[in-house]
């Protein structure tokens, strides 16, 4: 019997997530405590990591989309993941291995301090790389698992991609409840070392189905990259043919798609060889420069969500910092972790991604006649619409904090606990849960939809290095910002001490590039075209 590809998601999928975000979420708390970095150094090398670990699935998909495949892609990258999960475990329990070897002197103390820095930022990014094939090979593969042929399984695979999220986010839920917890309370060791094993269970499951998977086969000897690169190239080099040329080359193909042709015409160009003949192997063919077409076509939406990955990046670290100075008190005796506040985000996911495949996008269908409900790209912007609010609302939120620090006298102490409620961080986000549920699933379905067939590990990553150059453009922000407030010994808008410090300005500054990016994405969505299988769907 044939695996269900939600069953492979549901599985190994939450199992991944679930080990990424045990790192990810509580990441911010590690580093400005047990090794004692400053709020902005910690929020930096977080967007840092993250950033990296976004684009390495390029790295990845490329690796697998052109030699290894992307079942082999997987073990290869889980493997990795693996050991950088464990040495990742092993750096944390280092200061309490050193006390028994160490002498108890400055210089020893010293010495140890550095080794575990060493070894756990090296482990940290084995971590990344691992994930960065493990992350576009795994969806892809189980998008895989969909007969495009079959008219049942292709209309369910944009439920799958619903559900692919629903599963990814359940793993994270219970990361951010479990972990986050025992990272706070118990032992960094203990919350290092769980991920580790729950890893090793998710590779034997993996490899125990490996008789019943679809693997997508190669129509051609040549790699897509080469293809595409000579479309390129042959455009380039016949940049001064004529058009009249070019046009007769089009009639004598019969089939070049009319919609299609007038985008990005220079690439038809590619049709003739640069010396005029029409030997065959010296021109490219038209589905060739069809598919050098249907790349190009996504880098305006590409670049029109970066600012989109930039406000999510804040919810791992500066959302977490607010959180911690807030009264997070449960019963007397039971404080919520600041880092677990972005379970809200997992399970405003959890519960309204049912909703909206099970009553929404039936609704919608009835009335759009489309089979998903809506476009992907309406999705998509759907989501950057709200992502723009929850700036706007955890601006307001900070200010309110600001306000009552400054209130109870307590600007100047930042170790007191300042008397508001943490739940009042819960709205932004919530809005944060709902813009990624309608983006990010939008994204993901999006980029592995809209690439050629052989390039579908290359379209996952695509989505994923947004959140990559997010987390960059991130930390370029924050230390820009800091750089030109806190020049001449000001204080900055990200001092150590959050009651003096301007967050509040930073979100609004997000809140505008948000309403910038989202004019901007409108322009190009509107324009953009679909593939041809996508506009056949959709019709």
């Amino acid at each position: 019997m044939r695996i269900n590809p939600f069953f492979f998601g549901a599985g190994v999928e939450i199992a991944e997530r679930f080990a990424y975000c045990g790192i990810d979420s509580n990441l911010v708390t590690y580093l400005t405590g047990p090794l004692g970095q400053s709020t902005a150094t910690a929020a930096e090398n977080v967007n840092a990591w993250s950033g990296t670990a976004s684009l390495l699935p390029l790295l990845g998909a490329f690796i697998a989309d052109s030699f290894l495949g992307r079942y082999r892609t997987i073990i290869l990258a889980s493997l990795i993941y693996i050991l950088g999960l464990g040495l990742l475990t092993f750096s944390v329990a280092l200061p309490s291995l050193s006390i028994s070897v160490c002498q108890p002197t400055d210089t020893s103390i010293l010495c140890s301090s550095e080794l575990q820095v060493l070894v756990f930022f090296f482990s940290l990014y084995l971590v990344a790389f691992g994930q960065g094939g493990h992350k576009p090979c795994v969806q892809a593969f189980g998008a895989d698992q969909f007969d495009s042929q079959d008219p049942k399984e292709c209309k369910a695979k944009s439920s799958f991609f619903n559900w692919w999220y629903f599963g990814l986010c359940s793993g994270t839920l219970i990361a951010f409840l479990i972990l986050n917890y025992i990272q706070d309370n118990l032992s960094w060791v203990l919350g290092f070392g769980i991920p580790s094993i729950i890893m090793v269970v998710a590779l034997v499951v993996f490899l125990r189905g490996a008789t019943t998977y679809r693997y997508s086969v190669k129509r051609y000897e040549k790699s897509p990259f080469v293809r595409i690169g000579r479309v390129l190239v042959l455009a380039v080099r016949n940049r001064r043919t004529s058009s009249s040329a070019i046009a007769a080359q089009e009639e004598a193909h019969g089939n070049l798609p009319s919609e299609s042709s007038y985008q990005f015409k220079f690439l038809n160009k590619a049709l003739l060889a640069p010396d005029g003949s029409k030997e065959r192997g010296k021109v490219c063919s038209i589905e060739e420069v069809e598919e050098a077409k249907a790349v190009l076509r996504l880098v305006p939406i590409w670049a029109t969500s970066l600012v989109y990955a930039v406000v999510l990046a804040q919810s791992s670290t500066f959302f977490t910092k607010q959180g911690a100075t807030m009264d997070r008190s449960i019963t007397t005796s039971v404080k919520i972790p600041a880092a677990s506040l972005q379970s809200f985000i997992s399970l405003t996911i959890v519960l309204t991604i049912p909703i909206y495949d099970r009553i929404f996008v039936p609704l919608a269908r009835a009335w759009t006649r489309k089979p998903a409900g809506i476009t992907m790209l309406q999705r998509i912007g759907s989501g950057m619409f709200l992502s723009a609010i929850s700036m706007v609302v955890a601006a307001l939120v900070e200010m309110k904090r600001l306000k009552t620090a400054q209130e109870y006298g307590l600007v100047d102490n930042p170790k007191a606990m300042v008397p508001m409620s943490v739940w009042w961080l819960v709205p932004q986000y919530v809005m944060i849960g709902l813009s990624e549920m309608l983006t990010m699933v939008g994204l993901q379905e999006f980029f592995y939809d809209q690439v050629p067939n052989e390039l579908r590990s290359i379209g996952v990553a695509l989505y994923l290095s947004i959140f990559g150059v997010g987390s960059f453009l991130s930390s370029f922000l924050i230390s820009t910002i800091e750089n030109v407030t806190g020049r001449n010994g000001g204080e900055g808008w990200f001092p150590n001490n959050l009651n003096q410090a301007h967050i509040d300005c930073f979100y609004w500054l997000l809140a505008a590039l948000g309403a910038t990016e989202l004019a901007l994405y409108l322009y190009f969505a509107n324009k953009y075209i679909y593939n041809r299988a996508s506009r056949q769907i959709q019709s």
